[in-house]
């Protein structure tokens, strides 16, 4: 895949959200807040370091990239879009559509996704077993999984973070969306995951915390995972849920939510505000 600079990355990102915006506004459903929050993270990992592209789809050495985090699809459709994997127009026109194959959650039939996910937890167990194939089968290709911080209530979490270590998955990243809101309020209020830092490190796991909107950070990130051996990385991304729109940022109300017209043009507005920053210094 061809790599942008991340000054390309600072422009499109907002463009990116713009198209997410429109699936869950046509469409009439949708989990924007969860979209805004990860997509930066995902726009990095494509476009500066996941060995995948459209004529790689089925080499056995591409890398994998898992979305356990399903809800928020809408960004995954936008960023492989513009990878080329899939036409954009085609996703905002039939997303959530009958007979669509665009559903609120990733598809395995639709090029670019290795896996159908929405159950929450399933996505690192599985990566877990993507990462010591290669190394079973001698393969360099390295596996990425992107969760939401809700969904590590799941024991099948752990159960993947034991596994991780116990088979030195240095060819696994683990990926958290650390914007501590899920659909029923405050992840410290629901089930308190604090330190997940620490959490992971007592589970082998080599770990990088740093602010999941930095794309040179980000950037910097998954360089380290790359270069670090003999264990799994997790990536601890600190985001904010609706980051770039000011009327959702920070509000667990935009979990899932449908934005009315008058909404829907005030998000468009301050995209586009943020798209002018960076292109206006």
């Amino acid at each position: 895949m061809e790599r942008k600079e991340l000054t390309e990355l600072e422009d499109l990102r907002w463009k990116l959200r713009g198209d997410a915006l429109d699936m869950v506004f046509n469409g009439k459903t949708g989990h924007l807040g969860g979209d805004f929050s990860v997509l930066d993270a995902m726009l990095v990992l494509y476009f500066r370091h996941l060995n995948m592209s459209p004529e790689q789809r089925d080499d056995k050495n591409r890398d994998r990239f898992l979305l356990s985090k399903g809800h928020a699809v809408e960004a995954f459709y936008a960023v492989l879009a513009a990878a080329g994997f899939i036409d954009v127009k085609e996703v905002i026109g039939t997303y959530a559509k009958n007979g669509s194959p665009y559903i609120g959650h990733p598809n395995r039939g639709i090029p670019g996704i290795e896996m159908n996910t929405g159950s929450l937890g399933h996505g690192l167990p599985i990566a877990c077993g993507m990462a010591l194939a290669a190394k079973m089968d001698g393969l360099s290709y390295r596996t990425y999984c992107f969760m939401g911080d809700g969904e590590l209530a799941e024991g099948s979490v752990w159960e993947g973070a034991m596994s991780g270590s116990n088979f030195e998955l240095d060819n696994l990243c683990g990926l958290i969306d650390r914007n501590r809101l899920q659909i029923s309020g405050d992840t410290e209020a629901v089930m308190k995951l604090d330190s997940q830092a620490e959490r992971w490190k007592a589970f082998g796991w080599h770990v990088i915390e740093v602010d999941g909107h930095d794309l040179e950070a980000l950037d910097d990130a998954f360089s380290e995972a790359e270069a670090t051996k003999g264990a799994p990385t997790m990536i601890i991304a600190n985001t904010v849920k609706g980051y770039g729109s000011p009327l959702m940022e920070n509000k667990a109300g935009w979990h899932h939510q449908v934005p009315n017209a008058e909404q829907y043009e005030q998000i468009k507005a301050e995209l586009k505000a943020r798209a002018e920053e960076v292109r206006h210094g």
